[in-house]
């Protein structure tokens, strides 16, 4: 089992960066596919970025494209998303998910996840 923890989130301004933690700890976070998924008040869970486990590629939303960077910090056992050019509707829980067991087609799907974090607020306002 991995245990899951968010860090990071806070209130910005559009414009603004932030950049969240997912720290893991029982198993190295380099046995999963590791995601970031957010959730907005009144909508569905829904995926932002991940690394796929084996050739750790990475993948995004496309509307994070150029403005979210998700990375590993292995020797902290940590994933990271890093979040700029912030706007309004980036509002929302941010969560860390993963799972050591999905496949491809299955990343942006959470009901592939087996291992969640508690989440943590971001939110964008002037």
């Amino acid at each position: 089992q991995v245990q899951l923890v968010e860090s990071g989130g806070g209130l910005v301004q559009p414009g603004g960066s932030l950049t969240l933690s997912c720290a893991a700890s029982g198993r190295s976070v380099n046995r999963y596919s590791v995601a970031w998924f957010r959730q907005a008040p009144g909508n569905e869970r829904e995926f932002v970025a991940a690394f796929f486990r084996g050739v750790s590629s990475t993948h995004y939303v496309d509307s994070v494209k150029g403005r979210f960077t998700i990375s590993r910090d292995n020797a902290k056992n940590t994933v990271h998303l890093r979040m700029t050019s912030l706007k309004q509707e980036d509002t929302g829980v941010y969560y860390c998910a993963a799972d050591s067991t999905l496949i491809l087609s299955s990343l942006r799907d959470t009901r592939a996840y087996d291992y969640w974090g508690q989440g943590t607020q971001v939110t964008v306002s002037s």
